[in-house]
């Protein structure tokens, strides 16, 4: 049996260490929930952690595959796990156990190290829209984050003036 360059390609990655680190984290934070779990029980480190977790997908798109469309992709979809991440009440936490953030990105650069054209093209595609995304997920994320901490000094102030 022959074995196709891209049978050879694939292989190569699937021994790769961070490789195999980023589709451990997939699995760790996506299907056993620890995304939202952390930021349920320890709300900014939570979300801190969470985004730090991106950083391997980041470094693989970014350094491995060399790709800056697939490098915003990740950077758009670890933003808007963030922005629900810091909606307040737990809502966020319950919206990011819907969001799957690390298996879209996993997913994603799959696509790339298989070759996918349909993926690579989408993500090419979106390039532009994406960047955009990322200004737009960013200004939001700043309002929210604004919001939460002007609700809970509110809040803490109620509580403290029934004492």
């Amino acid at each position: 049996m022959k074995s196709t360059k891209q049978d050879i390609k694939r292989m190569q990655w699937e021994n790769d260490p961070l490789y195999r680190l980023i589709r451990t984290i997939k699995n760790v934070m996506d299907r056993y929930y620890l995304d939202p779990l952390v930021g349920l029980f320890f709300p900014t480190a939570g979300d801190i952690f969470s985004s730090a977790m991106t950083l391997p997908f980041l470094t693989v798109s970014l350094f491995k595959i060399k790709s800056i469309p697939l490098t915003l992709a990740i950077l758009y979809n670890m933003l808007v796990d963030m922005m629900l991440g810091i909606i307040p009440l737990w809502i966020g936490d319950l919206l990011d156990i819907f969001s799957r953030s690390y298996a879209k990105n996993y997913r994603l650069i799959v696509g790339f190290v298989e070759g996918d054209k349909e993926v690579i093209q989408e993500v090419n595609r979106k390039a532009v829209l994406t960047a955009a995304g990322i200004l737009v997920l960013c200004l939001i994320i700043y309002w929210v984050a604004r919001l939460a901490v002007y609700l809970t000094s509110e809040l803490w102030g109620w509580i403290s003036g029934l004492f």
